[in-house]
């Protein structure tokens, strides 16, 4: 007797879970992929800038101290530019071969690399270091903090841009109302492209102008898509 109610209970939650995952599984009508952006154009405010020293010699140690004597002169130099911060870059020294592969003699290149908000300082600086060092590469871009908050802002507006659509979108279908079926949110940036400033080889004047810099915008956009149910 109570096997058979068991076996009658256990059928029916059997047929309860049936219907249960049949209902989940069930496809749904009026669902509306959709998404919206929100674009800002940013104030770029930070500054990265590498410069290099490149040297050719006969001797790889005379090389490596003519090379070694010029980084740290620039670092020295950089220590009274408190708001730029410097670090060393890559350092390499290389053979040189002349022709029927005989070694001729050595190239050793190495770098520093700048990095700052204060574009005045680091302007004047670029100008002090180019009478010894090449200007390699100069670039802008915003800061992480900056980013970070503009694109927090820029989030609630795609959210809010992506509501509004789905309204129209549910009005147009003459719906009484919507579900959100899902949403996912990215973000995206736009930098400007890199500013290459190649110095000519051979002896530096003592004297170098400070570069003009103009740090320009950079773009944001948070992009808001996924779907939603309209209501009939």
């Amino acid at each position: 007797m109570f096997r058979n109610i068991t076996t009658v209970m256990l059928a029916a939650c059997c047929l309860l879970g049936a219907a249960g995952a049949g209902a989940l599984d069930a496809p749904r009508y009026n669902n509306i992929e959709l998404q919206a952006e929100a674009q800002r154009e940013v104030q770029n405010d930070l500054l990265n800038a590498t410069l290099f020293i490149e040297l050719n010699d006969a001797s790889p140690a005379a090389l490596a101290n003519a090379v070694n004597k010029s980084v740290n002169d620039a670092l020295r130099i950089a220590r009274d530019y408190k708001n730029v911060r410097v670090r060393s870059g890559n350092n390499q020294t290389m053979p040189v071969y002349a022709k029927g592969n005989v070694l001729q003699g050595w190239r050793g290149r190495a770098e520093i690399r700048l990095e700052s908000r204060d574009f005045e300082a680091a302007s004047a600086l670029i100008g002090k270091l180019q009478a010894g060092m090449q200007l390699g590469g100069l670039n802008f871009s915003v800061s992480p903090e900056a980013r970070r908050s503009a694109e927090n802002e820029l989030i609630a507006e795609a959210i809010t841009a992506f509501k509004a659509r789905a309204e129209i979108i549910k009005t147009a279908l003459g719906g009484r109302g919507y579900k959100l079926q899902r949403l996912n949110v990215a973000q995206g940036y736009n930098g400007p492209q890199p500013r290459l400033a190649m110095a000519a080889r051979g002896a530096m004047s003592a004297d170098v102008a400070a570069p003009n810099l103009e740090a320009g915008v950079s773009m944001l956009t948070v992009n808001a898509n996924g779907a939603i149910e309209v209501l009939e």
